[in-house]
């Protein structure tokens, strides 16, 4: 996005105060950027939280990763996986724990879809060969955090929300640009900014509602493309348009769909084979209790 006054970006953010970035994530990013960065103190500082390293092992030892052998600790993690891995997975944890709300119900659905969108993420940048998988995931984990945000600030966000994604407008984001004259992709943009996470990420998250736009625009293979069709396959196969959207039908999908399956080099057949494969690892938005 492109540079913008303090006033404007204050606009922007309607009165939304973005939550400080979590302190394991200021310590494990000055860690990354030291000269000869330890892993061993990067382990340290994931073991302070007893809950985050729990769940960093848990991750790194599900199906997505393919790990032969069964990692017992955060040392092994950092080592077998690498520093940038094991950080990035850190920083998708923790956002959970910095944006929830506990007054907000819908949240639960919102985070359990977030986790799903970042592992299915992970395993279709693996089968397409891209090769940071763990970008994927944090991006999968990161891209909607805008939603719980605007959630917090305006109490009708949820049918802003079903409106969007009914089909009516060009972009999803458009029906919130006009109800509120901000929305949930630009807000994700100025938090993951504000969390410094990666350029390239951040920017994803700024546009991954402006699909047909960045194809028309990047038609060749670039990490902004793959990262993008990555997350709208995984998006569609997790089913963010009912669980998010309440919607029958993924209109979003219907309008770029054949573009992210041309452009990662799969088909409608492919498509089914990953949908079935993913609802056998328990995801699929049949388990939340819609209709």
């Amino acid at each position: 996005m492109s540079d913008l006054s303090q006033e404007q970006i204050d606009k922007i953010l309607q009165g939304i105060s973005i939550p400080p970035q979590p302190q394991i994530m200021v310590d494990l990013q000055m860690e990354q950027v030291m000269p000869d960065p330890d892993i061993n103190r990067i382990a340290e500082l994931i073991k302070q939280d007893v809950g985050l390293a729990g769940t960093v092992l848990k991750v790194v030892n599900s199906p997505f990763y393919g790990l032969t052998n069964k990692i017992t600790s955060i040392e092994q993690a950092v080592g077998i996986l690498g520093m940038n891995s094991v950080v990035n997975i850190v920083n998708g944890i923790t956002i959970k724990s910095s944006l929830s709300d506990d007054a907000i119900r819908a949240l639960t659905r919102f985070w359990d879809t977030a986790m799903d969108v970042a592992m299915t993420s992970a395993t279709l940048a693996k089968q397409v060969g891209y090769p940071h998988a763990d970008n994927a995931y944090t991006l999968g984990l990161f891209h909607n955090c805008g939603v719980p945000l605007l959630m917090a600030r305006y109490p009708n966000y949820m049918e802003i929300m079903e409106e969007s994604y009914g089909g009516s407008h060009n972009r999803i984001i458009d029906f919130e640009n006009t109800q509120l004259q901000t929305n949930h992709a630009v807000i994700g943009y100025y938090t993951a900014k504000s969390w410094n996470l990666p350029k390239l990420l951040c920017d994803i998250i700024a546009e991954h509602h402006d699909c047909k736009r960045i194809y028309r625009d990047n038609p060749n293979e670039n990490d902004k493309t793959t990262l993008l069709s990555i997350l709208k396959m995984a998006e569609h196969i997790c089913g963010n348009y009912k669980i998010l959207g309440h919607q029958d039908e993924d209109h979003e999908w219907d309008e770029i769909g054949d573009y992210v399956l041309e452009y990662l080099g799969f088909n409608d057949y492919d498509l089914n084979n990953f949908k079935e494969i993913f609802s056998e690892m328990g995801i699929s938005p049949n388990n939340y209790g819609l209709n």
